[in-house]
């Protein structure tokens, strides 16, 4: 992973020095609320329904042991010690004192984190495939350009006050880990004929009220011009993109008001201005960058061994068997496997880590995967290197701390936003609707039966759970001071990327775990053997749900 320089740790420093400065100040009311507003942002702090809420910059999801040692120091120091793994592949403090939150950035600091543009309309936090550099179906690891572009638009002074939040993610695999078609920019590492490495750029993608695939407006990118195309697609939306109107800033709009060649000729036109200039990229800084992200001291290993000895263990232990079913994924490496550990067992918020457990996942991360963890989009954490004859040992004491339920990919491993427990900006509560599925459907054996689900839950239009993009997705609205839910189908996130559509009317919280089994029931009698889920609803359509849930 990149480690910071002494030019990094400066920037940090003084950051942090300016930012309680900042604090000092308006707690002493010599800021107003207003003029406080933009500076705690750019810190990655907001306001909450009930308290402050930080957001911690994870870049391409990577920690090692002693940032997530700090982070459950922090949680216990400062927060209620519990953290949540963000769909950004971020961690969130959901209980900060504002007073505190300085002393909480310059401990991050201290181990190379900080929660700058983690918040406000600017460049966010880049985001990639979990299994990004140890997966067998890569075409290059796409760490190294995420690293570029984080430092390329961290106080970027052009696009610190964008229209509004701007997303980007990077892709090097030939399937979608990342959910980067919903995305401002998706960056698809791809190869030409001759083999040359350079990107398929799609821009205008997005969830919200305007949920939108993001289409390609460029086919092959070369790898050094990466900077300064980003750049004019950036200046067409900075100088194009609506300002008067928040719900319709997102660059999604601008792509859709002009049509995809009307923006695509804009951005080649900006893009003439700054090709081949100074922020053209050279091959020495790709390679520096990429010095960063080299492989592990892997030992050479046997695989045939390794695979052999695990089968064995599996054929004598079912639970064993059922959890390396779903968390364990082929690795590029012979002799090692990566493994995904589910936060979400039955009664667990999604995505939410205790204090213990974080100090438990770094003593694991030393023990099994060369002290690195990887937070996922799915709100999961990822051991990515580990020695495949390990996995029972890892099994039994990632068992013992509650993250080894046998659930990865399955209905229970659903994506879930914060809802109105928490966030100032929901319609509804996500976690009750998402723990009574859970218990709803805590039988493993009928999971497995099932097959790969994605269920993902919004408490309001804004899809912090990703719910267009759910094979069922849960929309929390309010009517009338009521809390409804929206149920809705077909949505997907992988390389066949689609939108969800929209059941029917929508139902009482009560009533959302009802209506999900007689979904599940409706699938199971139209399935064809093994078929899953998203592919008989793109088989039948939504009519025969609908006729059963409206019956």
């Amino acid at each position: 992973m990149y480690v910071y320089d002494d030019y990094d740790r400066q920037i940090l420093t003084d950051r942090v020095k300016q930012y309680r400065g900042q604090t000092d100040r308006y707690l002493k009311g010599e800021l107003s609320e207003n003029e406080f507003l933009p500076l705690r942002l750019q810190n990655g702090l907001y306001i909450q329904r009930l308290a402050p809420m930080l957001r911690v910059c994870v870049p391409y999801g990577m920690l090692n042991t002693k940032q997530i040692r700090k982070l459950a120091e922090l949680s216990r120091k400062y927060d209620k010690g519990y953290v949540h793994f963000s769909t950004r592949q971020n961690v969130q403090f959901n209980w900060p004192a504002l007073e505190h939150v300085p002393e909480m950035l310059k401990e991050l600091a201290e181990v190379e984190m900080h929660a700058i543009q983690t918040s406000g309309n600017c460049i966010r936090n880049t985001t990639t495939d979990q299994f990004a550099g140890v997966s067998p179906d890569e075409h290059e690891d796409p760490r190294a350009y995420c690293e570029i572009i984080r430092q390329w638009s961290t106080f970027h002074p052009e696009f610190a006050f964008l229209p509004r939040k701007f997303k980007m993610a990077v892709c090097g695999s030939t399937d979608d880990r990342a959910a980067i078609r919903v995305h401002d920019i998706a960056i698809e590492i791809v190869k030409d004929a001759n083999g040359e490495v350079g990107f398929r750029m799609l821009v205008g993608g997005g969830l919200g009220r305007t949920p939108v695939v993001a289409p390609v407006i460029k086919d092959f990118l070369p790898k050094q011009h990466l900077l300064s195309y980003l750049e004019a697609v950036l200046r067409v939306y900075n100088q194009m993109g609506r300002r008067d109107n928040k719900y319709k800033a997102r660059i999604k709009i601008l792509v859709r008001a002009m049509g995809v060649e009307a923006f695509s000729e804009a951005v080649e036109a900006e893009w003439a201005h700054l090709k081949d200039g100074p922020a053209t990229l050279h091959e020495e800084e790709f390679q520096r960058m990429k010095s960063f992200f080299t492989a592990p001291q892997y030992k050479q290993l046997d695989n045939e061994e390794s695979l052999s000895a695990v089968q064995a263990q599996r054929a004598e232990d079912i639970a064993f068997d059922k959890w390396v079913s779903r968390s364990v994924r082929t690795h590029k490496v012979a002799g090692y496997s990566s493994v995904t550990l589910s936060t979400k067992p039955t009664g667990v918020a999604p995505g939410d880590v205790t204090d213990k457990q974080l100090e438990q996942l770094a003593d694991l991360a030393d023990e099994f995967s060369f002290s690195e963890m990887r937070t996922t989009h799915s709100q999961n954490c990822v051991l990515a290197d580990v020695e495949t004859t390990e996995l029972y040992a890892l099994w039994k004491k990632a068992k013992a701390i509650g993250l080894a339920t046998p659930n990865v990919g399955f209905l229970t491993d659903m994506i879930c936003c914060p809802g109105g427990d928490y966030c100032a900006l929901a319609n509804a509560k996500s976690i009750p609707v998402a723990e009574a599925i859970q218990r709803r459907f805590d039988n493993i054996d009928y999971l497995h039966d099932l097959g790969p689900i994605d269920l993902n839950i919004s408490g309001c239009m804004n899809a912090c759970g990703h719910h267009h993009v759910g094979h069922i997705g849960i929309l929390g609205v309010d009517k009338k001071g009521e809390e409804f839910y929206q149920v809705m189908l077909g949505g997907n996130s992988g390389l066949n990327t689609s939108l969800a559509k929209v059941l029917g009317p929508s139902f009482k919280a009560e009533e959302v775990s009802d209506v999900i089994a007689k979904i599940l029931t409706t699938f199971t009698q139209l399935r064809n053997d093994e078929e899953l889920f998203i592919d008989t609803y793109r088989r039948v359509g939504i009519k025969p749900f609908k006729e059963s849930v409206y019956a």
